[in-house]
């Protein structure tokens, strides 16, 4: 059944045309399908469109008038049509993302580059804020996906691995007599020990490793980010919990060492989360695509 907007466009193009038979072939329909439509408009408007002449069909003074509106509300909704094609093409369109500070700049950073390049019409938002405040920030609309540290235990929100990493200690020059041979962890707990803020994912995971085998953490100094973890280290601060794959930099360089452990922590992996019963944007999904 024809639909009172389809209606409308048949109006339109016979409007535009000034003939039915034009219009049907704009129209892909037959002659006769587009004056029974015609016809129609007009009984449930109870108005005539057109007057009909042996050289095609002339607007009346009431379809003037209904042209003009129909015409606009066609061409708006072109423009919405267009619209909508540019964000499945990803020409235009927002993509707030919800990361921290240290995987943003030490994972992130080279797929926001690439997406930029490839898509400069998607408007890039970046939300900084720890693993607790990213699922926060997803659960509430605030971004359309995060990228953190895992695990996380959240029923509401989907989550998928994208990278495994390896929680490491590591000391300054002033310790590294201890990185001769692997220590057990009853010696690692003697030593001065720095760590993230308690919030902190990546903390959190590690403190619960040595807990499980009857550890309890008292840091000397309790940090807020990653950063800040390795230059303290490196200045002889004391031994510090960090993520292996972040520290690349200064273990290269020589600034820090790492401690190998009797008993290593297991890997774990960063990931990326957004809302289990609602679909993502065509943008969300593209990026998240081009991580996995």
């Amino acid at each position: 059944m024809i639909g009172k907007l389809d209606l409308y466009r048949i109006f339109h193009t016979v409007s535009r045309n000034k003939s039915f038979s034009k219009a049907a072939q704009d129209l892909y329909m037959t002659q006769s399908a587009v004056s029974q439509s015609i016809s129609k408009l007009e009984r449930d408007l109870e108005i005539q469109l057109f007057y009909r002449t042996s050289k095609g069909v002339v607007l009346t003074n009431e379809g003037q008038i209904l042209n003009e509106h129909v015409s606009n509300a066609l061409g708006m909704i072109h423009v919405a049509e267009d619209k909508i094609l540019e964000f499945k093409t990803y020409k235009k369109g927002k993509l707030r993302i919800a990361v921290g500070d240290t995987i943003s700049r030490y994972f992130l950073l080279p797929f926001l580059e690439d997406f930029h390049t490839a898509y400069p019409g998607i408007k890039l938002n970046i939300i900084n804020g720890t693993t607790t405040e990213i699922c926060e920030f997803v659960k509430s609309g605030r971004a359309d996906i995060g990228v953190c540290n895992l695990p996380i235990q959240d029923d509401q929100l989907q989550v998928i691995p994208c990278k495994e990493i390896q929680d490491i200690f590591v000391c300054g020059e002033k310790y590294k007599k201890i990185t001769e041979k692997p220590i057990s962890l009853e010696y690692l707990m003697r030593m001065p020990l720095i760590f993230l803020e308690k919030k902190s994912n990546s903390r959190m995971y590690v403190e619960n490793f040595l807990n499980e085998r009857g550890f309890q953490v008292s840091p000397v100094f309790e940090l807020g980010s990653h950063d800040l973890v390795l230059d303290f280290t490196k200045s002889n601060l004391g031994i510090s919990s960090v993520t292996k794959e972040f520290s690349k930099e200064y273990l290269e360089k020589g600034f820090i060492y790492e401690v190998k452990l009797e008993e290593e922590i297991p890997k774990r992996n960063i990931g990326i989360i957004y809302l289990r019963d609602m679909q993502i944007s065509h943008a969300a999904k593209k990026f998240v695509d081009s991580i996995k």
